[in-house]
């Protein structure tokens, strides 16, 4: 019995001793391990507090494209409006422009200083009599001369010849003053017009009214007739002004030829 016991309680120490070492041996292990996890940590802070350089790569950046001048849309207004009818507005700007220029000039060098005309008639006839009076008409230039000059050649016959010779020469140089200017209207009206036709063209060849295809036509159409609407303004401004030199002009004869006849009339008079 007292073997048995002994033996007891040498298993008990045996086995109280094996299961001390089991536990220290965890805690060592787990000693370990949570020292192995608070370096990590720790080193996992510091290598989150290093500052990180950021290199920022810089795109070059493209300059904007300057925007089309002027000149350059309507260049390319021109090329989408097509070559025909465009050109045919061209040449309605270029040609009413050469006759309303060559008109004003024209105008222009017609425009007389008729007060002084008249004093220096009136001091020719005067002095000279009707002969130093028509050289002096003669010297000037414009329709205002032009008519005194025949109302004066007509003295002879008494005032009312030289008021009808004065309102026939009127009528030929007011006419003189108006060359041109129905070819400026005739452009004025024929600019716009081209517009429709190449649009109802190409509907017609293509014997179908397709959206896409009514669109191109209606753009060439709208951009044809813009261009003629801007040349007929150009042109219509041109002959506003032209019209209204010629009134001009045509008002200084009828008064300057009022006041020749009362000047023939009082130095008629005075002889």
């Amino acid at each position: 019995m007292k073997k048995l016991l002994t033996l007891l309680m040498l298993a008990g120490v045996f086995t109280f001793s094996a299961n001390a070492q089991e536990f220290s041996d965890s805690e060592a292990t787990d000693s370990v391990a949570v020292d192995s996890a608070a370096v990590d940590s720790v080193q996992a802070e510091e290598v989150v507090e290093e500052p990180v350089e950021v290199i920022e790569v810089v795109e070059p950046v493209e300059a904007d494209a300057p925007s089309p001048g002027f000149h350059q849309i309507v260049k390319e207004q021109f090329i989408d409006g097509g070559p025909t009818f465009m050109g045919i507005v061209l040449v309605c700007l270029i040609l009413g422009l050469a006759i309303a220029i060559e008109r004003i000039i024209h105008l222009n060098m017609a425009s007389t200083n008729t007060k002084k005309l008249l004093a220096d008639v009136e001091d020719a006839l005067s002095s000279g009599g009707a002969d130093a009076a028509k050289e002096v008409c003669r010297n000037t230039r414009g329709p205002v001369a032009s008519i005194f000059t025949q109302g004066l050649l007509r003295m002879s016959e008494g005032v009312e010849m030289v008021e009808k010779s004065i309102i026939s020469y009127g009528s030929v140089e007011m006419g003189k003053l108006e060359r041109g200017m129905i070819w400026i209207s005739l452009f004025i009206s024929l600019a716009p017009m081209p517009g429709m036709i190449e649009a109802f063209d190409a509907i017609a060849e293509a014997g179908d009214v397709s959206p896409a295809l009514v669109a191109s036509g209606i753009k060439v159409a709208l951009l044809t007739t813009v261009g003629g609407l801007i040349v007929a303004v150009i042109l219509q401004l041109f002959y506003n002004y032209l019209v209204s030199k010629v009134d001009s002009i045509v008002n200084s004869m009828e008064d300057a030829s009022i006041s020749l006849v009362d000047l023939l009339v009082k130095h008629n008079l005075s002889k």
